[in-house]
């Protein structure tokens, strides 16, 4: 007959140090005589690592009931299914945002299926990557605009993730794949963005779909630029917090036309003469429409021109300017961004090399 090892009751749970002593009864077989205490056992190991039950009766008839043995066994498990899964694509997922008074960082965490996106670790997991994307040094000299923070830069560096199904502190890779075997599915992270408001300015933030504080699946960012440095004004606020927002909802792709690209410009200018000729009409006339509709895809595409969603009767440009006269002070927009989960990404392909996002440049 094979004899158990008790575990040691100091790495024990009492409850799960109870339960091990009353499974060292085993029958001939060498399996626990009693079921109820198997299915306590399973119920605490599953508590633990949200796993499948399958997998952790699985984990704890190989480990001989010991549970502690059996949590590291389902992580082992766990990683090879991970690795494995690593090719999947993910475009699921969400945005974690994190910031402070001057500044802010937004992350993107990709799963395979929004199913793994609503789940507590999962979110946690993004929440933690996105206080520690704000703890990043920026060194570029874009101070105050929008800056890439990819993968790379958080390399080697370590994450206390503070969560009971979870190592404490780890590094950003082994908190990634951990996550990634409990879930059963590629989770990768994506791309990150941090953004400063200059010494007179202030940052707004909106995020859109969120399950709880810090999370989303778009998020507007928008910074001001204040010329009397007061940036607690309540009517400042007010107005940060909805054109943050409005970003979500109309989708600029540029600050003003100034600084839309050129190569926009020809691109969007040829598509409407074509789309012109085919009327018909005289070449002055095609000319004409051609003006027209380029006038109308600023209005579009550029935040300063477009109607503010709050109150259509005013852009973007004549709400800056009545704030500006409400607060007495000069106010601008210096920068903005706007980011989706999963923009850019192919679900039945290769990721795409590009990775949008509209800002101002």
């Amino acid at each position: 007959m094979a004899l158990l090892r008790a575990p040691s009751k100091s790495s024990l749970a009492p409850a799960a140090a109870a339960l091990c002593r009353t499974l060292l009864r085993i029958d001939g077989h060498g399996f626990a005589a009693d079921a109820a205490d198997q299915m306590s056992l399973i119920k605490l190991l599953r508590e633990r690592t949200s796993a499948p039950i399958k997998d952790v009766k699985s984990a704890l008839v190989d480990c001989g009931w010991d549970i502690e043995a059996a949590q590291k066994e389902l992580r082992r498990r766990g990683q090879v299914v991970a690795s494995k899964k690593s090719t999947k694509t993910a475009a699921e997922g969400l945005l974690a945002l994190a910031r402070d008074r001057q500044r802010a960082a937004v992350v993107e965490l990709n799963c395979e299926t929004d199913f793994v996106a609503r789940n507590e670790i999962f979110q946690h997991l993004a929440l933690a990557l996105a206080n520690r994307a704000l703890l990043l040094e920026n060194s570029s000299a874009q101070a105050f605009g929008p800056t890439q923070v990819g993968p790379e830069a958080f390399e080697g560096l370590k994450l206390n993730l503070d969560h009971p199904k979870i190592n404490g502190e780890t590094t950003v890779e082994n908190a990634i794949a951990e996550v990634a075997a409990i879930m059963g599915e590629n989770v990768k992270l994506r791309r990150g963005y941090t953004m400063s408001a200059s010494p007179n300015g202030a940052l707004f933030s909106y995020l859109h779909t969120c399950p709880k504080p810090g999370l989303g699946r778009i998020a507007g960012i928008l910074s001001f630029e204040v010329g009397n440095g007061n940036t607690e004004n309540d009517a400042l606020q007010r107005v940060g917090s909805e054109l943050a927002m409005h970003i979500v909802a109309s989708k600029p792709l540029f600050l003003s036309k100034e600084l839309v690209a050129p190569e926009a410009l020809d691109s969007e200018r040829e598509i409407l003469k074509s789309q012109a000729q085919s009327s018909g009409k005289p070449q002055m006339a095609i000319e004409k429409m051609v003006e027209g509709r380029l006038r109308k895809y600023l209005e579009e595409v550029v935040l300063m021109e477009q109607k503010f969603v709050v109150n259509d009767s005013l852009t973007v440009k004549a709400l800056v300017d009545n704030l500006s006269k409400e607060v007495r002070s000069s106010v601008k927009i210096e920068n903005f961004f706007r980011m989706e989960v999963g923009e850019g990404i192919q679900r039945n392909d290769a990721e795409s090399p590009s990775e949008p996002l509209a800002q101002a440049l």
